[in-house]
């Protein structure tokens, strides 16, 4: 039988080059009007009891080359469970997948997708529940609804947003673990969150992206994280509406989801080259990394990106950006395409669950970390409070 390799379904990306038999030769294809690629999701139907060489031939010079040694293609037969394929390699520019489907119709991606279809099924689940207040911030350039989730009647003002990178589809598996967590009204934790935040959760930042098949941009190739000192309704219209919003209510404390194509670990990224840096800001920053340390064995402080001389950061990103608009503490969350090396899992590598779990640690977290972040919030300038 034929092998049909096809990705033309919400998130998909792959171009077939050559097909022989049970080998097929493919590319990744680059986001809309951008050179960024490293995003993968394709079907093959055909192959059952078959041992397939599939052949990604344009991965040197991808977007993160160095995210290719030691990586697992995610295979799934009813995209529910995603296993590593262990008959994963990389050499001289090219991907090989070789296993043997069980079943005529498997999928093969980059990480465990996470489609639109499943994000409007999340909104719509938890915008049904008691005491959570939905609210579209704005539009795509495709025209979607930037989705925002509210709870919580407190002072402290909590932000979550995801997937300014859509291919990063691990930051909306850690979206879904925090929803789970933060509507779960039988968890004391979440009881006394809930009681002392307001938390507004935007799931998804760039739908388009994220439908396209895109790694890194949106609609017009415009990486969000690279917008947020100037955003506009032309280029950047997602960024610009949740920045809105956020001026609007303010922010104490944010997290912003991603993954990271190279370190096999979980990490997070500061802001601590801003020109403003306080004291208040680096010591609750240091206290949350601390304490997700000991709470999550998932979660380390000895792997990461460069720190940025004092007076250096990037400040056309979120967490930068608004740890210096708001006198916030805000943080990137990055999580591994491979795998935690720490604490390996040879069946499922980094997966979904392990990125709810750390999701329900990292609130935890947030929860331990509340009364020096309630103490803190009085430090702030006058002009940095804002309540909503």
């Amino acid at each position: 039988m034929t092998l049909t390799i096809s990705s033309a379904f919400d998130a998909g990306n792959i171009r077939v080059v050559k097909q022989d038999g049970s080998s097929a030769d493919l590319e990744i294809v680059k986001d809309h009007m951008s050179d960024f690629y490293q995003w993968f999701y394709f079907r093959v139907a055909g192959g059952k009891g078959r041992e397939l060489t599939l052949r990604i031939t344009n991965c040197g010079g991808s977007a993160y080359p160095h995210g290719w040694p030691d990586y697992r293609a995610c295979i799934s037969a009813d995209r529910d469970e995603w296993v590593r394929a262990d008959g994963t390699s990389y050499a001289d520019g090219v991907l090989t997948i070789r296993f043997t489907p069980s079943t005529d119709v498997v999928w093969v991606a980059y990480f465990a997708p996470y489609s639109m279809e499943r994000h409007h099924d999340l909104v719509t689940s938890v915008a049904s529940l008691p005491g959570v207040d939905y609210a579209s911030l704005g539009k795509s350039l495709d025209g979607q609804d930037i989705d925002c989730l509210t709870m919580g009647e407190g002072p402290v003002n909590v932000w979550l947003y995801a997937r300014q990178h859509p291919g990063e589809s691990m930051a909306e598996w850690w979206m879904e673990g925090a929803l789970e967590k933060l509507t779960d009204l039988d968890d004391p934790v979440t009881r006394v969150l809930r009681k002392e935040c307001t938390f507004r959760v935007v799931p998804n930042m760039n739908p388009d992206g994220s439908r396209r098949g895109h790694l890194r941009t949106n609609a017009v190739g415009v990486n969000l994280n690279r917008e947020w000192h100037a955003p506009s309704a032309d280029k950047s219209p997602e960024v610009l509406c949740v920045r809105n919003a956020m001026d609007e209510t303010g922010v104490d404390f944010a997290m912003d989801i991603h993954g990271d194509e190279a370190i096999p670990a979980n990490f997070l990224a500061g802001f601590e080259g801003i020109p403003s840096l306080s004291d208040r800001q680096s010591r609750l920053f240091a206290a949350f990394s601390e304490t997700l340390e000991r709470l999550s064995p998932d979660f380390q402080t000895r792997q990461g990106y460069e720190i940025p001389k004092p007076g250096e950061a990037n400040m056309s990103m979120s967490t930068t950006q608004l740890a210096e608009r708001y006198g916030c503490v805000s943080m990137t969350l990055e999580m591994p395409f491979k795998d935690n090396f720490d604490l390996p899992d040879d069946v499922y590598g980094w997966s979904p669950e392990r990125s709810k779990h750390l999701a329900r640690a990292c609130l935890d977290s947030l929860h331990a970390l509340l009364p020096a972040l309630k103490e803190a919030r009085t430090e702030k300038p006058k002009a940095e409070r804002v309540d909503a």
